[in-house]
């Protein structure tokens, strides 16, 4: 079984308000990421909250998922709320896929073709999605990556990195992979592509 965390407790300092709150097509920028992982045969997913964790949560109340709480969010980056989610995952699950709270452009596409490839290979190897020959997201982490993920200290990119021989990359045909949202302007150039698509 294999199942999604959404990291979804950051600050949003650069977009200067929660980004995971803002309008994207009939939802949230989070909204949006639940409903595509819905759609692509995840049956378990569990979204990490941290920065204003209630509204978060109000958010995709009524979605199939479980919440979370980072009591580090503010200090401990994506790395935290990587291991606070792979915590709570059961003994059943043999794969995380590691999802970011603010890439509503995830495709539901990308996301059956990470988890053929996973079941295709046994979950053995970290499977990233990539683009032009550029990494992005989501992640997939087989259950043998996770105690090191658990022990880390420094961040998930260098966590990453110290895989890199286990790592498979997973070509596909779309940018979305790169994409998230950090800024008010990529905020608006990403929404109006979405409402024009």
């Amino acid at each position: 079984m294999i199942s999604a965390v959404v990291l979804a407790a950051g600050l949003s300092r650069r977009m200067g308000q929660l980004k995971l709150l803002l309008p994207w097509g009939k939802s949230t920028v989070i909204g949006q990421i639940v409903t595509t992982l819905e759609g692509s045969g995840i049956t378990e997913i569990v979204v990490v909250t941290g920065f204003r964790a209630g509204e978060v949560a109000a958010a995709i109340k009524g979605a199939r998922t479980r919440i979370v709480h980072n009591l580090h969010y503010a200090e401990g980056g994506m790395l935290s709320s990587t291991q606070v989610g792979l915590r709570a995952l059961g003994e059943e699950v043999t794969g995380a896929l590691l999802c970011l709270g603010d890439q509503p452009q995830m495709r539901p596409e990308t996301v059956k073709l990470i988890l053929r490839r996973a079941e295709d290979a046994g979950v053995e190897r970290v499977l990233v999605p990539s683009y032009r020959m550029r990494a992005g997201h989501p992640i997939l982490l087989p259950r043998a990556t996770w105690d090191r993920v658990l022990s880390a200290e420094r961040s998930l990119r260098d966590c990453l990195q110290g895989m890199r021989r286990e790592i498979t990359y997973v070509e596909v045909d779309t940018a979305s992979v790169l994409a998230d949202l950090d800024t008010p302007e990529e905020y608006e150039r990403a929404w109006k592509g979405s409402t024009t698509a």
